[in-house]
């Protein structure tokens, strides 16, 4: 890949993390100490300095043999061909391995049904994986079967071209029927498993909401992301007041609903095919237990 003006001056491990959503700065930087990155031909170190129109060279390895044991759990596949799924996430499910969710998990469902039909650009640990939702957010995610079409399709989550679209329902009643945060987000820094709005080793967030239906107490919003960050709805609506129904970490301690997480559904993904051009978008309707509040706040409103 070229180096533009606007890159020029970035660290080649950063640049290279952000360009890629799920392939992480540690990854890169370990890549980087293998030799699989090279820059103009040449090994460089991972705080290499980038000019305008260096040649940056990416070679993935194959991935290692997984450790991960391949589980028959059911999956909502809205969309496959040879090269890419788009599957339709049930709240409750997180999305790859780690310390403490090593089975149950989306990666591990994939193994079972594509084989070793999964990109290995993420290792071992997260095949095929492009972005993520999280573990009590419902919707549509995209999954890679090669690298070809990791690589396009991570190009486009880097230049913000996706089209995703959630829907929420939030405390409180929005003043304007549509708007925009535009509100950089990094890593709280008194309490690291959660995300803030901050300056500090932040990056740029911004989210577009558009009120749907309003009801006494709550509003029923659509978001769309321009920058996909983690957290980002839950947070930019939580710091402007209106806390997502349900969310144990950025919403409010008492709920008048029995829920397992937050009403937030990712309903909607649009992208161009990375082998075909063809743009595509799927949609997916909130789940029943989502609707079920919705029907209850309408009848509140009768």
């Amino acid at each position: 890949m070229k180096i533009s003006a606007t890159d020029a001056g970035k660290r080649l491990d950063s640049y290279l993390a952000d360009s890629f959503e799920e392939l992480t700065r540690s990854r890169v930087q370990k890549l980087i100490v293998q030799g699989e990155i090279r820059v103009n031909g040449k090994e460089v170190r991972a705080n290499y300095k980038l000019r305008e129109a260096d040649d940056v060279e990416v070679n993935i390895p194959d991935a290692k043999e997984v450790e991960i044991t391949a589980e028959e759990i059911p999956l909502d596949i809205v969309f496959e061909d040879e090269c890419m799924l788009v599957v339709n996430k049930p709240q409750g499910m997180v999305v790859h391995p780690a310390a403490g969710n090593y089975s149950g998990t989306l990666v591990n469902a994939l193994m079972s049904h594509c084989g070793d039909n999964l990109s290995g650009i993420n290792g071992e640990i997260r095949p095929g994986i492009l972005h993520r939702i999280d573990k009590d957010t419902s919707g549509l995610l995209m999954v890679a079967k090669n690298d070809r079409a990791h690589m396009g399709l991570s190009e486009q989550i880097k230049e913000h071209s996706l089209t995703r679209e959630y829907l929420a329902l939030v405390h409180g009643s929005l003043k304007e029927d549509s708007g925009t945060i535009d509100a950089p987000i990094g890593r709280d820094e008194k309490d690291r498993k959660k995300m803030t709005i901050t300056t500090k080793n932040a990056r740029n967030a911004v989210t577009h909401f558009f009120v749907l239906e309003r009801f006494d107490k709550y509003t029923f919003v659509r978001c769309r992301l321009e920058t996909g960050r983690t957290h980002q709805i839950r947070v930019h609506m939580s710091k402007s007041g209106h806390p997502i129904v349900g969310d144990p970490v950025y919403g409010r301690k008492k709920e008048e609903f029995k829920l397992n997480g937050q009403l937030l559904h990712a309903h909607m993904i649009g992208f161009v095919h990375p082998v075909s051009g063809e743009y595509m978008e799927f949609s997916r309707a909130i789940p029943e237990y989502f609707e079920a509040v919705l029907e209850k706040l309408r009848r509140k409103m009768l």
